[in-house]
């Protein structure tokens, strides 16, 4: 016989309890958008518009100055034009004041430079003409140089390093010419000499 204590009961049904969803949390909206960090990547998705900051027109393209070069041509100027005015006036006065004297006495090593004494201001602007243009002339090809290289004034740097090759041989042509100038007019018999010409080079810088 079986003891009934030693049976199982029916099972206890649990009761239902209605499953209660749990409310999301509800954060306000911030007052105003969130910045990102500086240097902090944005992440936008495929597809969606990208957020468009304000159109900044672009700086009008800045051109470089021109003053390096207008500088080297104003040397250049000087070196070429000044140079051979200035000596062109000196020797015409030296070949018309000693004139005679430089065409009755060869260019030799031993010359006598003391001839040259009523016309020394004359030989001494030649020398001052000389040494200017050459300072201005060499001031006038390194500064144009750099101007072409850099860019700043290339046109003036062009202009400026030609007149400084040009200015040795315009100031020894005029040099030359007018020299012969001034002895044809206080002396034209010595106009003959073509040895005075070729020496006009060394009489004012000898």
């Amino acid at each position: 016989m079986t003891d009934p204590a030693a049976q199982p009961g029916p099972p206890y049904a649990r009761p239902p309890y209605p499953a209660q969803p749990y409310p999301a949390p509800q954060y306000p909206a911030p007052p105003y958008p969130v910045q990102p960090y500086p240097g902090q990547p944005q992440f936008v998705a495929p597809g969606a518009p990208r957020p468009m900051g304000p159109i900044v027109p672009p700086l009008p393209a800045q051109r470089p100055d021109r003053t390096l070069g207008v500088v080297a041509l104003i040397a250049g100027v000087i070196a070429l034009v000044g140079a051979s005015i200035a000596v062109s006036i000196a020797a015409y006065q030296i070949g018309l004041g000693a004139g005679r004297q430089l065409a009755a006495r060869a260019l030799t090593a031993d010359f006598d430079w003391s001839i040259l004494s009523p016309v020394r201001d004359w030989v001494l602007l030649g020398e001052i003409s000389f040494w200017v243009g050459t300072v201005f002339g060499l001031w006038a090809l390194a500064q144009g140089i750099v101007a072409i290289v850099t860019g700043r004034g290339r046109g003036a740097g062009i202009a400026a390093a030609a007149l400084a090759v040009a200015g040795p041989i315009v100031f020894f042509v005029a040099l030359n010419v007018f020299l012969g100038l001034g002895v044809a007019a206080g002396f034209p018999a010595a106009a003959e000499d073509g040895t005075l010409l070729a020496g006009g080079v060394v009489l004012l810088l000898g």
